[in-house]
């Protein structure tokens, strides 16, 4: 996954086989988003793989800022907007829609100026052992707290919202990855995060085989 380019091919390819079955499992169009978050993944995968061709490999060289930039637009600027929203969709409650789409207001404010940076500021990617060392000529160091925060806030507060069986699980395990990802990976929270993505996608799964049963027991 952030180890090697055989990892994350190898990623990207059970990831696609669980996006598909959750997708599998969507019976109307407002699951299809966060039916399809594995199929994100998986892209993701998929790029960084050709990420470290491009860093080890002379051939792949030429293609290596477009494709640290599409990885990097994955995961900062897809995830706080894709995350919220697709939550959001499932959610029948008055109430609980209503927060979430104020997280949702804060993952599209985040994911513009994300989009802002990755467009003006030229971006960079090493190789350290075992692992994608991403880095921005962004200037205003200053501020990466309070994105991070944001960014917390758009992609692992809204399951915490939902009532939908085993959202909270989710929120939980994208919780507790983030937080192992912070304090034993500080350097390499976006490319390490990947680590997690085939346990979050399995829960994905879960939701969505879930949200089945509930829609058959009505």
């Amino acid at each position: 996954m952030c180890f090697s380019a055989t990892a994350s091919f190898g990623a990207s390819s059970i990831l696609a086989v669980a996006g598909i079955a959750s997708l599998k499992k969507a019976e109307n169009k407002s699951q299809i988003l966060f039916a399809s978050i594995p199929i994100i993944f998986s892209i993701q995968q998929f790029t960084e793989g050709f990420v470290w061709l491009s860093l080890t490999h002379s051939d792949y060289n030429h293609w290596q800022n477009i494709l640290i930039n599409i990885f990097l637009s994955l995961a900062q600027v897809v995830w706080p907007i894709w995350v919220p929203l697709s939550i959001l969709l499932l959610e029948k409650n008055t109430k609980r829609r209503k927060a979430m789409k104020i997280f949702l207001s804060l993952g599209i404010l985040l994911a513009a100026f994300l989009a802002h940076r990755l467009l003006f500021y030229h971006a960079t990617a090493e190789i350290t052992p075992y692992h994608i060392h991403y880095a921005l000529d962004f200037p205003y160091e200053q501020y990466t707290i309070i994105l991070s925060i944001f960014y917390f806030l758009t992609t692992i507060v809204p399951p915490f919202l939902s009532d939908a069986k085993r959202m909270t699980s989710l929120g939980l395990l994208n919780l507790t990855s983030f937080i192992i990802t912070i304090v034993f990976f500080e350097n390499y929270v976006v490319s390490v995060w990947c680590f997690f993505s085939a346990l979050i996608s399995w829960e994905v799964f879960l939701v969505m085989k879930n949200l089945n049963i509930k829609m058959q027991n009505i």
